[in-house]
């Protein structure tokens, strides 16, 4: 179980950016030569619902893996700017924040 939340924030983080960049060619769009706001209009609920599905994967990974407040912050903070859910992912699988906890070492012996 544990996992498969990891995957689905490594997913969400991914969507998330990319959404983002799907936003802003729609932005870019609206507010350019073009002026068609159908971009927005596509665009903007689908990041909004990763933008929810990311904060709400960070709230359960930070539980899992008993981050710290200032960890779950900062991992909160940056589905704020374009990008940096990403950048947050791999900064955190390379600190060690992903993995998979450590086995215990002595494993449960059977009472009675």
């Amino acid at each position: 179980m544990r996992e498969m939340t990891i995957r689905l924030f490594v997913a969400a983080a991914i969507a998330e950016a990319c959404s983002w960049a799907a936003l802003l060619a729609g932005m870019a769009v609206k507010y350019g030569p073009p002026r068609n706001e159908v971009g927005v209009h596509v665009f903007g609920p689908v990041h909004g619902a990763l933008f929810v599905a990311y904060g709400l994967l960070v709230l359960v990974v930070a539980r899992q893996r008993r981050w710290s407040l200032w960890h779950t912050g900062i991992a909160l903070a940056c589905a704020v700017p374009p990008f940096a859910t990403v950048l947050f992912e791999r900064w955190a699988r390379r600190r060690g924040l992903l993995a998979a906890p450590a086995a215990t070492e002595h494993p449960l012996t059977p009472v009675g």
